[in-house]
């Protein structure tokens, strides 16, 4: 790392909290600059999809910490 960036997370360190987190989304919204713009709404589309086809009782819900278990077993 060179001195600047040092400096720099030296600087951010000594935020407030709140600033830090204003500080994370400013940086992920520019990371995520070359997101599709259609993607959140994507997103929603499918979430109201999947929502609709468990009220209809065509999809069974399941725990939570069971799923997240099985992605975490899928990740490694």
């Amino acid at each position: 790392m060179n001195a600047n960036f040092e400096e720099l997370e030296k600087r951010v360190r000594a935020l407030s909290l709140k600033e830090k987190a204003e500080l994370a989304r400013i940086l992920i919204e520019d990371l995520d600059a070359d997101v599709d713009p259609d993607a959140e709404r994507l997103w929603l589309e499918e979430a109201q999809r999947r929502y609709d086809t468990y009220r209809a009782g065509q999809l069974a819900a399941e725990p939570g910490d069971e799923v997240m278990s099985r992605v975490r077993d899928r990740l490694k």
